[in-house]
């Protein structure tokens, strides 16, 4: 399958995280030259394809550093199905490594998802002309035809339905006088009125699809299921319906999805899907080191903690995993492992894991300079969007100095040295303390100028600062 975001080259990729991550150029690139691997191995001839397996990375740093973000950012700029998993969840009670395959059934739904939307937007163009027919008919019906045929049952139901229809459909109609041209005349009136967008506002009745219960039963390990309600949409193939009042410009959209539903072919997507997740799937493991243990006596969690690798570890060597669309292989799957590591070291993990990542890189620590980047150099950075989120409020402005930004970034660095370091994530602790009363007291005390200079950061913090200051001689 294509996808723009394999075609572009490492610097690219990187100039692209760039945007959204300070910082950590090593990761970066590991991540950058992995993903160009991909799209030149598609380039390779096919009997040397399949014995090029992805260079699994390891990212190694302590919380709030960068390495969720990276994954959170790669999985919103590719196309590619993606998904991310917490190790230690598998160390739960009850968990102990027995259902480590379903990261690569999630990976599986993830692709499903992303291959169907592509499919829906090819079939918009025409489903947006079915939709709008249908929303026509609504407001503008035309000629009823007199009389009627015999009724065709389509299910075995149908013949208990139909009595009933019957005797509510014994009233005569009236009969439609009008003549065609007039009909076709007052049709073309308001297929005008829909595309100038002059009757968005309107109430409609339509036919939708009504969405079916997620009645299922999963069976684990395998990743079968059986749908209850789908025995019924096997009986009745054109699936249950309602009728639905709807704004036109609420049941355009509805049906234009339903209609591009429609068209498209759902085994075509499925196969796609599955090809899609062998071959492009990523797999981010956040919080790798949880599941790591000494090279010691092992007993109780260690124990676990081993057996957890050793599930995860055939997963990413490359095995078929069966799921309700069929079986995937992981073989070409890249996994990209993530921990703090500040009481395990990657060589506790054993041995046979350690080799399958061999790309190994380290996350530094984030300086004060790096928080002042943060706060202001990216797309999403604090400081634009708590901006933005103020400034929703009427005629209210809010501007940040350069000598308070620098205080900001000051005092994040400081509590991060003095307290636990959480990395970036003080900043958005600093800024909610920051704001607290101003957000509090808008829109009610009519400031339209909030400025927010280096004093206004250290009064607000001055409390905080002398505690911390204080509990230095405190023995």
């Amino acid at each position: 399958m294509e996808n723009k975001f394999y075609n572009m080259t490492p610097r690219e990729i990187v100039l692209e995280l760039d945007k959204y991550i300070i910082g950590q150029e090593g990761a970066k690139k590991s991540v950058a030259v992995a993903l160009r691997n991909r799209y030149r191995r598609s380039l390779v001839d096919e009997t040397m394809r399949d014995e090029i397996t992805p260079k699994n990375i390891l990212m190694m740093g302590p919380t709030g550093v960068g390495k969720t973000e990276i994954a959170r950012r790669l999985a919103k700029l590719m196309d590619a199905p993606f998904v991310k998993v917490e190790a230690s969840k598998f160390t739960e009670v009850g968990y102990v490594g027995r259902d480590v395959d379903s990261m690569v059934r999630d990976l599986v739904e993830a692709s499903i998802r992303i291959t169907k939307q592509k499919r829906l937007e090819e079939k918009y163009g025409v489903a947006e002309d079915i939709a709008e027919e249908k929303i026509l008919d609504a407001i503008a019906p035309g000629r009823k035809k007199q009389g009627g045929g015999a009724q065709t049952l389509k299910g075995p139901f149908d013949f208990i339905m139909g009595n009933q229809q019957n005797t509510q459909q014994q009233q005569p109609e009236e009969p439609d006088n009008r003549t065609d041209s007039e009909v076709e005349l007052t049709r073309e009136q308001v297929r005008k009125q829909l595309k100038e967008g002059l009757l968005d506002e309107q109430y409609i009745e339509v036919e939708v699809a009504e969405q079916p219960k997620n009645n299922q039963l999963d069976v684990g390990e395998g990743g079968m299921g059986i749908a209850i309600g789908n025995i019924f949409d096997a009986i009745n193939p054109g699936g249950r319906k309602k009728k639905k009042k709807l704004r036109v410009r609420e049941a355009r959209k509805i049906l234009r999805e339903q209609e591009a539903a429609n068209l498209i072919d759902m085994d075509q997507v499925t196969a796609e899907a599955l090809e899609n997740a062998e071959q492009n799937g990523i797999i981010f493991i956040d919080e790798i080191d949880k599941i790591a243990s000494g090279s010691g006596f092992r007993s109780g969690a260690d124990v676990s903690r081993e057996g957890v690798q050793r599930d995860i570890l055939p997963i990413v060597e490359g095995s078929v995993v069966n799921t309700k669309y069929g079986p995937v292989k992981t073989d070409h799957v890249l996994f990209i492992g993530a921990g703090a590591f500040h009481t395990a070291k990657p060589t506790d993990l054993i041995p046979e894991l350690q080799g399958r990542f061999p790309i190994r890189v380290e996350l530094e620590n984030l300086t004060e300079d790096a928080f002042v980047s943060i706060l202001t150099i990216p797309e999403n950075a604090l400081i634009k969007q708590h901006k933005a989120l103020l400034e929703t409020e009427e005629g209210v402005s809010l501007n940040f100095s350069e000598e308070a930004v620098r205080e900001i970034a000051r005092i994040s660095f400081l509590a991060n040295e003095q307290a636990e370091n959480i990395g970036a994530r003080r900043l958005h602790t600093v800024m909610e303390k920051l704001l607290e009363d101003v957000a509090f007291d808008l829109p009610d005390n009519g400031e339209k100028e909030i400025s927010v200079d280096a004093n206004f950061v250290k009064n607000k913090f001055i409390d905080v600062i002398q505690a911390d200051d204080m509990s230095r001689y405190i023995l």
